[in-house]
C-alpha cells in the first residue's frame, strides 16, 4: 500500500516538474495587472466539473490576496450571471482538454457582451479551439492521469493548481501585497490571527 502511495506521490511529483516554464507565465500576470490594478475591473475565472473547481479556487486565493477576483459558472452565465462581467476584466479560463463546449459558449456569450475582453487559458491542448481565442494560453504539459483508468481529472486538477499558485505567487510580488493587506481581506480563523501577528496588529 505505501509503495502505491509512493507511486502516486512520484507520478504527480514529475508532472509538476515538467509544467512548461515560459514567457506566458510573465504575459499572464502583466495583463491581469493591467486589467485589474490598473483599469479597476476583475479576474473573472471559469471552468467546468473538476476544472471548474480550480478555476474557483484560484479566484477565492487571489480576491484574499489583493486582486479582485469572481467564479462566473459556464452554466449558470446563460441564465443571467454573465451580467457579472463588465468593462476592462479579464477572464481566466481552465479546460484540460480546451474543447468543454459550456466553456467555448461561455467565450462566445463574453464576447458578444465585451467584444475585447482578453482571455488567459489554462489548458493541456495547445491545439484547441479555446487555446485559439486565448492572447495568453498556459499549458500544462498534459500529464498522464495517475488514475488507474487514465479518466478522472488527478494530476490535470493538481497541475492546473499549481500554474495557478504560480500566477498568484508572481501577482503578491508584482503588487508588493503584504501581512497588513492581507490581515485586511481575510480577518477571521487562523490565518487571519497569524497575518495580525506578522503585521504586528495584535
Amino acid at each position: 500500500m505505501n509503495d502505491k502511495v509512493r507511486e502516486v506521490l512520484r507520478h504527480e511529483a514529475e508532472a509538476i516538474r515538467n509544467i512548461p516554464v515560459t514567457g506566458a507565465f510573465e504575459d499572464a500576470t502583466r495583463l491581469i495587472h493591467h486589467h485589474v490594478h490598473e483599469l479597476g475591473g476583475k479576474l473573472v475565472t471559469s471552468g467546468l466539473g473538476k476544472a471548474g473547481e480550480i478555476a474557483q479556487n484560484i479566484s477565492t486565493t487571489f480576491s484574499s490576496t489583493g486582486t479582485p477576483a469572481v467564479f462566473l459558472h459556464p452554466a449558470e452565465a446563460q441564465h443571467g450571471d454573465l451580467g457579472v462581467i463588465q468593462p476592462n476584466d479579464v477572464m481566466l479560463l481552465v479546460s484540460n482538454s480546451g474543447e468543454t463546449r459550456e466553456v467555448l459558449e461561455l467565450v462566445d456569450l463574453a464576447k458578444r457582451l465585451y467584444a475585447d475582453i482578453p482571455l488567459v487559458v489554462i489548458t493541456a491542448n495547445a491545439e484547441s479551439n479555446l487555446a485559439g481565442f486565448a492572447q495568453v494560453c498556459l499549458l500544462t504539459g498534459d500529464p498522464a492521469e495517475v488514475c488507474p483508468l487514465g479518466l478522472s481529472p488527478t494530476t490535470s486538477t493538481t497541475v492546473m493548481t499549481v500554474i495557478g499558485d504560480a500566477l498568484i505567487v508572481l501577482m503578491m510580488e508584482k503588487i508588493g501585497f503584504s501581512n497588513e493587506e492581507y490581515a485586511k481581506r481575510h480577518h477571521g480563523g487562523y490565518l487571519g490571527s497569524k497575518s495580525r501577528v506578522q503585521a504586528g496588529q495584535d
